[in-house]
Parts: C-alpha cells; sequence; structure tokens
C-alpha cells in the first residue's frame, strides 16, 4: 500500500477528480468519500444524510455537514469536517479540533432547542434540524456521537477528548484523520484496527494450519450486549452487516428462547463463528481480542441486543458457544475473513447476493477493463482505458512498484478520472433500472440492492455481461457524472437535494425511453465519451422539473430527504408528463437489440471458450497430475464419469497432450473447479 504521504497524495487527487468530474465542491467530495468510508466499517449506518449549515455569528458558532442515526442502538450521529487540501499532510491542531467540536455541540443543542423554526423549509439543513429535535422530544437518542472529519493529522500532542454529558445524553467524540484513513484503506479487512478486552474462557483446538488457530468459547448475553453497544456493526464482517442491514434485526424465534427459555438457548441456537486477528490470554481466558469479526451469528447478537435494550429482558442466563478462528494470513486476511463467512453462512438464509465480493460480475467487468480501449477524445493522440477497481486499493496499489517511467504510462493508460467505483456503479446502474428511491437510501444499501439483481441475471443468464454491457455501463456512469454537473451549474438550482434529482432525472428519462417502447442507444455515448448539447438540454428540461416536484412533496411527506427513498415517490415523479424531443440517434428499437444480443452472447462464448482452453493447457503436467492422482482416490470418485476421469489421465500423463474437443476441455475445466476451488485441494 506504500506509505502515509503516498496515500495523501493520492487521497487528495482522487477527491479532487472526484469533484471535478461530477461538479461538486471540493469539500463535498471529501465528505461524501470519508461518509462512504465511514458506512462500510459500520461507523455510520446507510442513513447518513448530507446537509450543510454555518452560522460563526454570535457568542455560540454553529457548524455542521451531515448527520446519522442508527435506529437499532439509538445513536445520534453529527459530522463536520477541516479539508485543508495541501500537497503535505497538514497538522490538525488542538485549536482545530476544540473550535471544531464546540461548534458541532453547539450545533446539537440549538436543534434539541428547536433551531428548525428558524430554517427555510425546503432546505437540507431544515431536515436535518428537524429530524433531530423530534428524536430528542421523543426521548429516541441514547447516545450522541460528535465526528470531525478531515485530511490532517492529529497533532502528537493531542490525547483524547474526555465524552460529557448533556441533561441525560452522553456526547462522544471522534476525530477521522489522515492516519485513520490510511489504516482503514490499507488494511486487509474492511475496518481500521480496534481491540475488544474480555473475559471469556476458551478450548484451543489441535491444527496444523499456518494460516489461522481455532478456539472454542462462550459469551454470555450481557458480554455480547456489552460488546455489541460499544462497537455496533463495526463487529460484523461487511457482508453479514450487510445482509443485517437491510433485512431487519430482531427474529422472533431467538426473542423468545431468550425471554422464555434462556437456560436453553446454548442448546437452541447455532452461536457464532468469529474471527479476530489476534488475542492476548491469561489464566485460562481470553482477555483482548484484535480486530473482532462476527461472520456468522449476526442476527443471534442483533437480536440479544434489540431484546435487552428495546424490550428490557434480563439476557444474564443466556450463553452463546463462539468458534473463533485467530488468522495469521497477512495480505490474504480479508479474503480468508470473506470465505470463512461465505462458507459458514451457507446453512442460513442468506443469499448469494450477500457475497457478491466474490461475484463472476467483478472477473468479467476486470477483464473488460484491461482490454478495452477508448477512442481518443479532445484532440489526445492517446487511447486510454477505463480501471475497473475489483479489489479495495487496487488502482493504487498497481502502481507503488512501478518506475517513475511506468507509472506515468499507467497514469496516462488509465487517468484517474476513468477510476470506476463498485459503489457508484452499483449507483448509476440502479438509476438506469428506474430505482430512483432504492439510490437515494445510499451507496451501501444501493449496491446490496444491485448485488441481488446481478446475481439473479447471471443465474438465469451467465453471459450476460459482455463487451457491450460493459461499454453501457461505463455510458451510464458518463451520463451520471454530467447530470451531476449540469445541476451543480443550473441558474435554476438553489442547493439542496442534488443527489435525489440527479438519480430521479437520469430514471425518468430512462422510464420515458421504455414507454416510447424504445432502447436508449449508449453506443454513441462511448464513442464520444461525453453527452451531447442536444440531449443535455432535454436532460436539464426534465431535472428542472423533477426538482420541483421533489422539493414540493405532498401533504404529510415534510421531510424530503426521506420522502425520495419512497417508491410512492417514485410513482407520483412518473406522473410528470413531459414533452421530449430526444434525438434519434440515441433511439433503437426492439430488433435491434435483440440482434445485438445475439452477436454478444455469440463472441461471449467464444471468449469463454477460448479462455478455458488457454487455462487447461497452460496449468500443466505436474499440477494436472495431483489433481488426477487426488480424483482417482475412492472417496474423491463421486459424480466422475469414465469420459472424465480418461481426459484428466491423459493430460496427466501424456506430455504435449492437447485435449481435442471443446466437451474434453469443459470436462476438465469443470474437474479443476471442483477440486481445487471447490473441495480446496492446494496444488504445489
Amino acid at each position: 500500500m506504500g506509505n502515509l504521504k503516498e496515500f495523501h497524495k493520492d487521497f487528495i487527487q482522487t477527491t479532487l477528480s472526484i469533484a471535478d468530474s461530477r461538479g461538486l465542491l471540493n469539500p463535498q467530495a471529501f465528505f461524501e468519500n470519508v461518509c462512504e468510508d465511514l458506512v462500510s466499517t459500520g461507523e455510520l449506518s446507510v442513513n447518513y444524510t448530507e446537509a450543510d449549515i454555518k452560522n460563526l455569528n454570535g457568542r455560540k458558532p454553529i457548524e455542521a455537514y451531515g448527520f446519522d442515526f442508527d435506529d437499532e442502538r439509538k445513536i445520534l450521529s453529527v459530522l463536520t469536517h477541516e479539508f485543508f487540501q495541501e500537497d503535505e499532510i497538514k497538522t490538525l491542531t488542538l485549536d482545530n479540533i476544540n473550535k471544531k467540536i464546540k461548534r458541532l455541540s453547539n450545533f446539537v443543542a440549538k436543534c434539541f432547542e428547536g433551531l428548525y423554526q428558524d430554517l427555510e423549509e425546503t432546505s437540507p439543513a431544515y431536515s436535518m434540524a428537524y429530524q433531530i429535535y423530534f428524536k430528542y422530544k421523543n426521548n429516541e437518542i441514547n447516545k450522541v456521537k460528535l465526528f470531525l472529519l478531515t485530511d490532517g493529522q492529529i497533532s502528537r500532542n493531542f490525547k483524547r477528548i474526555e465524552s460529557y454529558s448533556y441533561e441525560h445524553l452522553e456526547f462522544e467524540m471522534r476525530i477521522i484523520d489522515i492516519e485513520y484513513l490510511f489504516n482503514n484503506y490499507s488494511s486487509k479487512t474492511t475496518d481500521s484496527s480496534f481491540e475488544i478486552d474480555t473475559n471469556i474462557p476458551y478450548l484451543k483446538i489441535p491444527g496444523e494450519s499456518e494460516v489461522y488457530d481455532s478456539y472454542l468459547s462462550y459469551l454470555n448475553g450481557n458480554q455480547l450486549f456489552d460488546i455489541y453497544d460499544q462497537f455496533g456493526k463495526r463487529l460484523l464482517e461487511q457482508n453479514v452487516r450487510t445482509f443485517l442491514q437491510f433485512r431487519g434485526s430482531v427474529n422472533k424465534g431467538i426473542r423468545n428462547t431468550i425471554s422464555g427459555a434462556p437456560q436453553d438457548f446454548f442448546a437452541y441456537n447455532n452461536g457464532i463463528t468469529a474471527t479476530a486477528s489476534k488475542i492476548e490470554t491469561e489464566g485460562g481466558v481470553i482477555t483482548k481480542l484484535y480486530d473482532f469479526q462476527i461472520v456468522n451469528g449476526g442476527q443471534t447478537t442483533s437480536s440479544i441486543y434489540a431484546a435487552k435494550k428495546k424490550e428490557g429482558i434480563d439476557v444474564s442466563r443466556v450463553s452463546v458457544q463462539m468458534k473463533l478462528s485467530v488468522i495469521n494470513a497477512g495480505e490474504s486476511h480479508s479474503e480468508f475473513v470473506s470465505k470463512v463467512a461465505e462458507y459458514a453462512n451457507t446453512q442460513n438464509k442468506v443469499n448469494k447476493s450477500d457475497f457478491f465480493s466474490n461475484s463472476p460480475f467483478h472477473k468479467d467487468m476486470k477483464t473488460y477493463s484491461t482490454r478495452t480501449w477508448v477512442n481518443p477524445i479532445n484532440g489526445s493522440q492517446k487511447r486510454t482505458k477505463w480501471y475497473y477497481e475489483r479489489v479495495r486499493g487496487e488502482y493504487l496499489n498497481e502502481q507503488l512498484y512501478l518506475t517513475k517511467a511506468n507509472q506515468k504510462r499507467f497514469m496516462i493508460e488509465h487517468p484517474k478520472n476513468q477510476l470506476i467505483d463498485k459503489t457508484f456503479l452499483a449507483k448509476s446502474e440502479s438509476t438506469w433500472l428506474q430505482k430512483p428511491h432504492v439510490v437515494s437510501k445510499g451507496a451501501q444499501y444501493c449496491f446490496s440492492d444491485f448485488a441481488t439483481y446481478i446475481t439473479e441475471l447471471l443465474e438465469v443468464n451467465n453471459l450476460a455481461i459482455t463487451e457491450s454491457y460493459f461499454q453501457d455501463a461505463v455510458s451510464r456512469i458518463i451520463l451520471f457524472r454530467t447530470v451531476e454537473k449540469m445541476i451543480s451549474n443550473a441558474d435554476w438550482y438553489t442547493g439542496g437535494y442534488r443527489a435525489q434529482t440527479v438519480t430521479y432525472t437520469i430514471a425518468y428519462l430512462s422510464y420515458w425511453v421504455n414507454k416510447k417502447k424504445k432502447y436508449f442507444n449508449f453506443s454513441n455515448v462511448w464513442e464520444n465519451q461525453l453527452i451531447d448539447r442536444d440531449l443535455s438540454k432535454e436532460i436539464e428540461f426534465i431535472a428542472k422539473n423533477i426538482h420541483e416536484k421533489i422539493i414540493h412533496p405532498p401533504t404529510g411527506q415534510s421531510n424530503i430527504s426521506q420522502w425520495c427513498k419512497k417508491e410512492s415517490c417514485w410513482e407520483e415523479v412518473k406522473k410528470i408528463d413531459l414533452s421530449l424531443s430526444i434525438p434519434e440517434r440515441f433511439l433503437k428499437n426492439k430488433e435491434e437489440v435483440m440482434y445485438e444480443k445475439k452477436e454478444e452472447k455469440s463472441l461471449k462464448k467464444l471468449d469463454s471458450s477460448i479462455e478455458k482452453q488457454a487455462f487447461v493447457v497452460e496449468l500443466g503436467i505436474e499440477k494436472w497430475k495431483q489433481i488426477f492422482e487426488y480424483c482417482s482416490k475412492d472417496e474423491n470418485k463421486k459424480g466422475l464419469t469414465e469420459s472424465s476421469m480418461r481426459s484428466l489421465s491423459s493430460i496427466a500423463n501424456k506430455r504435449d497432450y492437447y485435449p481435442a474437443t471443446d466437451k474434453q476441455i469443459n470436462e476438465l475445466f469443470k474437474i479443476y473447479e471442483r477440486v481445487v476451488l471447490d473441495e480446496g485441494l492446494v496444488l504445489k
């Protein structure tokens, strides 16, 4: 990953590139980027909302840039930032910290007193202030967290800001600086390092693995409650966290056992499966857990928490068994944790889409991004590519060990403004799929929904992700960014709800084209890498009408942000009857589309066949010999036909053997997948 200085330089360049390509102010791009990072680690929920308010006049100046509310733990988070935007890392001084935190706490106090009454009703600041006031008056807040986000580094003289109470509420301060972001970005788990003090018995399980050590243990209900109360969804491996955030957290069966037969919980419940990067032990108990992640049993954990927190049920007699893997996998830590999560959840009601990070979708998108060139534009003679970042930090990591000359060549070939972020891709794709209400719920929610859609699509047709799909997906990203920029610069745009206006505008365009029984021709966008003036004019007309519609919600829907998250909002927007003049070159009929899809599938099948042939031959006789020896054992022969065993014997024992038919190649490839990928045979 390199060092902090290299990360800082790349982080600033990325932020400025995002701001430029999407028409955001630089601090807005910084704020959004960091918040999405905090959602991915569980520091914030998917409900976080950006809203800008600043008044430095008077004795008690206020400042805030957004807020979040964790419905489960009843935690209000309010955020501000200090974006230096310098080439060198600036120091965040004690004075900076105290000033920002004081303004933030003043804002929260004024919200509790009814600040919303002094604000314009259609502004995001009004919505933020009103929701904070409403939750405070209804005693829905258990704790307040004040976040200061910065691209600077905390002063070495800084120790910590003590928590304090306001009336009955505890206020906690969190500073997210460049070092935190660097640790989080380079971490092979999806979270920055944290440790948990414990006092739990353990039994070490004998084993020969160099990757992990195994332990059995148990936690009582109060211990699990206290850990979850302190760390929340940071404890949950990201796939499991996503699963819980979008499917609710209270299981009635678990609740009934907790309340009716707590002494039987250990026998009835499967417990939790967890990982850690390190543990400390003393006197037969585990005293510390480092980077603790629950990879299976999130529902159990969340239900025990809810039973005590929401219903006051005694959980002290509940015992929860725990299988703990302490992983020593180094750089492959994250991959190993994800595999543990996937396999541990195969017996439970977790969809395949919840483990979307391992989907062939990413492989296909990565493959097309590495071989698909973009025509030179704006007079340039250089051809470029769009870079699909399949794995976190991949774009930066790929440059680390290049020479200066090769690094420069890499940046010319893969300019930063052509970096495809997975969550942004999900947002632009879901928008075109006419799900603006889903997109309005936040990037992580949208990503989960998109994962489900793609997973189902691939199960029906594993050839669905073609080169044409890749080009169209990039074109939709260009469209999304263009509309963002357009709205920011529009003279009719007064500020606020830009994100909602963007997704509803593009979704309406998709809906309009569909209603005309046409298909949008994205090839024009791909060839030119831009939205031309004629189309832009029509889109801005849509955007202006959409913005006016959503900032004036129907009676009973005063919270615009929440209104935009409802499907009923989308149904209302679809009722807008606009007369559009979309240029014919952007429209295709059904026959054209069906022919193109047929051609694409033929090419995809050919690509797939060639790739399999190359793989089977290049694997080499020695590795095929290991696979043959494994499959020759009686316990491993199940499902293998005589024909496939003959092919396997030939490639394992005959030098320069080449499979003669597609059938033989497919048989060998399936054997490799089953033996190595599914059953875990390690080839030497």
